[in-house]
């Protein structure tokens, strides 16, 4: 009957033996002989011999057995193959990992955001990105759709709310804060809304956002005079006087003839969401813990528009 290795056993304490000894055993294995088995690891049959030798010694059970002048694994022998299989699998791997990181780094890495934030605020991490990390090209991709990460039609996700459906990873990197802008020769230091106001507003497929949905509730339908799903022909239209209008702070705060007014308008939540699967990708890996870095140094301008 074979013999497990077990833990309790007499002799079969890990500590009494080195793991590097199990190649030994690998190596037998898919040789077949000692012989040959010398011959891949580059020692003399001696020395593959004593390994194999104390190994057995420190486990408290033989290996192998010979059979027809091959060297066959004994019961045990299978599970330290098996085992040390996994071992060997994943020691390649480090290798691979801390000896690629250089060259997948050199991968091009494709971001994208709403509009807002890559005018705003993500185009101006370019030249800090490429200090930081010089060996990454980086694709900054606007759009106010919801690329498929799944697709790879891209890396990196920055997006206003966090997904529900999809194998993503999702990690919160602050708030988009949001504020009513006028331009600051027309508006008052009123805390109630004139309904004599003209207003700005996104178009009628993005009024079920939070802040437009915030701002349904405070004013008539009949006071909005421009709808745009542009933000920057919003805050262009505010700045030549044409009404008042709901922003992110870093857009008004970018129009010095823009004030934002007293009003506690909801902000968004900034979510990075990338695909499971590309979330250890030294590229993507590199550059998302770099963009949480930079996020939570810019937490102040993001939320209220304001420099540190």
């Amino acid at each position: 009957m074979s013999m497990g290795i077990h833990a309790g056993q007499p002799g079969s304490d890990a500590a009494c033996f080195d793991w590097n000894e199990v190649r030994f055993v690998l190596a037998i294995a898919r040789a077949g002989s000692m012989v040959d088995a010398s011959t891949v690891l580059g020692v003399d049959q001696t020395t593959v011999s004593r390994r194999l030798r104390g190994l057995e010694q420190a486990l408290g059970t033989p290996l192998f057995e010979r059979h027809r002048g091959r060297m066959r694994p004994t019961g045990a022998g299978l599970q330290v193959i098996e085992h040390g299989s996994r071992i060997e699998r994943e020691m390649v791997a480090i290798h691979h990992v801390v000896a690629d990181t250089d060259a997948q780094v050199r991968g091009v890495t494709r971001v994208t955001a709403v509009d807002t934030l890559v005018t705003h605020y993500l185009s101006g991490l370019v030249g800090p990105a490429r200090c930081a990390l010089p060996t990454l090209s980086i694709e900054l991709i606007a759009t106010n759709h919801n690329l498929d990460l799944a697709r790879r039609e891209a890396d990196i996700a920055i997006r206003l709310a966090r997904p529900t459906e999809g194998d993503l990873v999702a990690r919160r990197l602050g708030e988009l804060g949001m504020g009513v802008f006028g331009r600051a020769d027309r508006v008052g230091d009123s805390l109630c809304f004139d309904p004599e106001i003209p207003w700005l507003t996104y178009d009628r497929d993005m009024m079920s956002l939070p802040e437009m949905a915030w701002l349904a509730q405070r004013i008539r339908p009949s006071a909005v005079v421009f709808r745009s799903n542009c933000i920057d022909a919003l805050a262009r239209a505010a700045v030549d006087g044409v009404g008042l209008v709901v922003l992110p702070r870093v857009v008004g705060a970018a129009h010095p003839a823009l004030r934002c007014m007293p009003f506690a308008v909801p902000g968004r939540d900034i979510w990075m969401v990338i695909a499971r699967e590309l979330r250890e990708l030294p590229r993507v890996r590199v550059l998302a813990d770099w963009l949480v870095q930079r996020f939570a140094a810019d937490d102040l301008w993001l939320r209220d528009g304001l420099r540190r």
